[in-house]
């Protein structure tokens, strides 16, 4: 999808094109966001690092590396590095997936790619996931069993893949390839792997960008299920404040509470094509269907907008649409995050951080999720080995570098308040939270451009947000034919 016909001759102008002869051997290779998606034109290595840091020279294991060189002859000497969410996600494939927000940066910056430990070509933490696990039957004995059997699956000791390791692998990426500083764009998990870097290396980054910003004073767990269901609260008062949207639905909170009645009592058999194979199946929905097919519809305004649709369809005896979209989103987690890396990540970084007693507990038996995500956390981080942590990992950022923060009014996991805990160290920062939108903004609208503007500035006060203004919200859809023209 990226078009480099010069790239020979990039590579010979960038800093990657004085390394052929590295320990870290780069060749021509194309990279992609998954099967069926078109290759980018890359280069590709494999580094080689040491399991455990504090012993070089123990095992070893190999990450993927990829640069996808700048369109200019005489590109900018610090790169631009995108860093995936998850935890568990690859940064390769999350950059082949939403490429276009890179390119205005890319014009005079390299692309540089590490698939964090664990996750896509770098040693991956995998594990083979049950049928009763992906179809949300989270019952704590299957879930623990399951845990279990991944434990014994792993390739690799999983105390060695948390974000404190991590930024080790980066930082000596760096200084491999000979690059002075990096511009860090950290999406989801991985801005918190951004902050942490910029805090451990500050020398070696020149610029921050965080879209849906963890904060690392929160651990995630607790708060997941809350924020999801403030989500969905807004998109009902969003339909009801829209005058087609709450003509045709109007009363989809109590659509919604009736479906959550029936599905609460027990789960149903729906028949449906199943949304992959086209294939005829019959799949059994119930809660916990229910609740992960909402909260990843809640993720993105395209999505957002068939919400009421589907759960007004369910509210009069149609579920197929709903059971098709937890089909289709929890097929694509499964291939997406590396289970394994996600647990070493969760297990050591949020739920020994939790504090019990200050969950409202009442709150949280109400949310359309209600207590599931929590109870197994628990039950796998119950004999999940912790890993490494740096001592200073849950403080707020304290930084001069500039750093640009983005959020969305309708993020279902990490909302805008959230980047406002983050930054409160932050001196040199600058905060966009976009109306209406949903969980990530590199793509939203003229964010690309305003991206490449503070990177080549290096400065927050070089962007100018009005243009987002008039960034697209999908209207809500009165029927499976789309939006009121």
């Amino acid at each position: 999808m990226v078009r480099t016909s010069v790239l020979a001759l990039l590579l010979l102008c960038s800093p990657l094109g004085a390394l052929t002869a590295a320990a870290l051997e780069f060749e021509d290779c194309r990279i992609t966001a998954g099967p069926g998606y078109p290759g980018i034109k890359a280069r590709c290595g494999v580094f080689l690092r040491p399991l455990d840091p504090s012993n070089p020279d123990g095992e070893q294991i190999e990450l993927a590396v990829a640069v996808v060189p700048a369109l200019d002859l005489n590109p900018e000497p610090d790169p631009l590095v995108p860093l995936a969410g998850g935890p568990g996600g690859s940064s390769i494939e999350f950059y082949a997936g939403w490429f276009s927000a890179f390119e205005p940066v890319r014009r005079d910056r390299d692309i540089l790619l590490i698939d964090q430990r664990g996750t896509g070509g770098s040693a991956r933490m995998d594990c083979p996931i049950d049928d009763d696990i992906v179809e949300g039957q989270y019952s704590g004995e299957q879930t623990l069993a399951f845990t279990r059997t991944c434990l014994d699956q792993l390739a690799h000791d999983p105390r060695f893949f948390t974000t404190s390791v991590a930024v080790q692998d980066l930082e000596a990426l760096r200084q491999e390839l000979g690059y002075p500083a990096l511009n860090l764009l950290g999406t989801s998990y991985g801005t918190r792997v951004a902050q942490h870097y910029a805090r451990r290396y500050p020398e070696s980054t020149r610029t921050i960008i965080l879209d849906g910003v963890v904060p690392p004073q929160l651990p995630l767990g607790p708060d997941i299920a809350l924020e999801a269901q403030r989500a969905v609260d807004q998109i009902f008062s969003r339909c009801a404040e829209d005058e087609t949207c709450s003509a045709v639905f109007p009363e989809i909170d109590l659509d919604f509470a009736a479906v959550r009645s029936q599905l609460n009592a027990g789960p149903i058999s729906v028949a449906l094509a199943d949304p992959v194979s086209g294939g005829a199946t019959t799949i059994s929905f119930g809660r916990n269907e229910l609740a992960a097919a909402i909260r990843l519809l809640a993720y993105q305004p395209r999505s957002i907008a068939i919400v009421p649709l589907t759960i007004h369809e369910a509210a009069n005896g149609n579920y197929a649409p709903l059971a098709a979209q937890f089909q289709l989103t929890s097929s694509r987690i499964v291939d997406a995050l590396a289970l394994g890396m996600h647990n070493s990540v969760m297990c050591t970084e949020d739920l020994p951080f939790v504090d019990r007693e200050s969950i409202d507990f009442a709150a949280l038996e109400k949310s359309y999720i209600g207590p599931l995500q929590l109870e197994a956390l628990e039950t796998m981080c119950s004999i999940w080995p912790q890993g490494p942590i740096d001592d200073d990992f849950n403080e707020p950022l304290a930084t001069d570098l500039p750093v640009l923060l983005l959020s969305g009014t309708a993020d279902p996991i990490t909302p805008p308040r959230y980047a406002e805990l983050a930054m409160v160290e932050m001196s040199n920062s600058l905060h966009i939270a976009n109306k209406h939108q949903g969980h990530g903004q590199i793509i939203v609208g003229c964010m690309p451009d305003l991206i490449a503007d503070f990177v080549a500035a290096a400065d927050p006060a070089a962007v100018d947000d009005s243009c987002m203004d008039d960034a697209f919200v999908m209207p809500f859809f009165v029927d499976f034919s789309g939006p009121m023209p």
